[in-house]
């Protein structure tokens, strides 16, 4: 299994892929671009195809994730920005050799949702049109907290089979967004998983945010707590990790570091919950 945690690329991408190795990990997470900002980046292609080498000597597996600004759900006037933003980032992520690029499902604040959803397919059809790459675009679930989109496992596929190249797009499933949705309570995994497998979700899953939740199921807030110390629980969370449809993906952390500034604790920890289901 192929699990580690968000890294900082302060060192360059490979930099970012060197600190996963160093706290004992075979995943990780990195912001190809500035997170905050809705500036787009110049590739540095010499340190982008350097992690990607690194990466596949070192058996490691890494997803970007787009700016929080980005919003794929965004009116007309705003929807070029965002298409280039889609693409800087895929661009970025494809030259890494990254599986793809982490982007939140998307906020739409007018009166008609139905809007919203056509927003977000338009925008991923023109960013999907003018790219090239092999790394796709992974649409993250939300917590429901701001937005209304993006909180059920039906949304998301409907979205993605309405895209004019579906095979570009797949899905990042973050526990704790689940779990604060509702979607997920925690202890009806095994439910869950058939209803995706039924709606074709998780065959498209291609990375995870394994973060435990500050707050109980459905209460609409997202707020990560560390593995075995929120609401989920390490029972829980041993149930999910031993679903297939985890394995071979990258399995990344967002919680806050441990004791020595890392997140070498907790990795060994989730790696602990590996073939404990029903043992707790």
């Amino acid at each position: 299994m192929f699990i580690g945690s968000h890294v900082s690329t302060r060192g360059g991408y490979i930099g970012a892929a060197k600190t996963a190795v160093a706290i004992g990990a075979n995943a990780f997470q990195y912001f190809p671009m500035n997170p905050r900002s809705l500036a787009t980046k110049t590739i540095n292609l010499k340190d982008a195809q350097a992690c990607a080498a690194y990466c596949r000597e070192h058996g490691l597996l890494s997803i970007g994730h787009a700016p929080y600004p980005l919003n794929p759900a965004a009116d007309e006037q705003e929807r070029s920005l965002m298409v280039q933003l889609l693409i800087n980032g895929l661009e970025i992520t494809d030259a890494c050799g990254s599986v793809g690029l982490v982007v939140h499902f998307g906020k739409y604040v007018g009166k008609d949702p139905l809007q919203g959803y056509k927003n977000i397919i338009q925008c991923l059809n023109s960013a999907t049109r003018e790219y090239r790459g092999k790394s796709v675009i992974l649409l993250e679930n939300q917590a429901g907290e701001g937005s209304q989109l993006g909180l059920a496992l039906e949304e998301m596929v409907q979205v993605r089979k309405l895209c004019e190249q579906p095979e570009l797009i797949g899905f990042c499933l973050d526990t704790c967004h689940a779990f604060a949705s509702g979607l997920w309570q925690g202890s009806n995994w095994k439910e869950l998983e058939r209803r995706g497998e039924q709606l074709d979700y998780f065959p498209h899953l291609k990375a995870i945010h394994l973060n435990d939740s500050v707050y109980a199921a459905g209460s609409r807030r997202d707020r990560h707590a560390a593995i075995g110390q929120g609401h989920i629980g390490d029972a829980n969370f041993s149930t999910f990790l031993a679903s297939k449809y985890v394995r071979q993906i990258p399995i990344v952390l967002e919680t806050g570091t441990g004791r020595d500034g890392t997140h070498r604790e907790e990795i060994l920890h989730v790696k602990s919950l590996i073939g404990k289901e029903g043992s707790s």
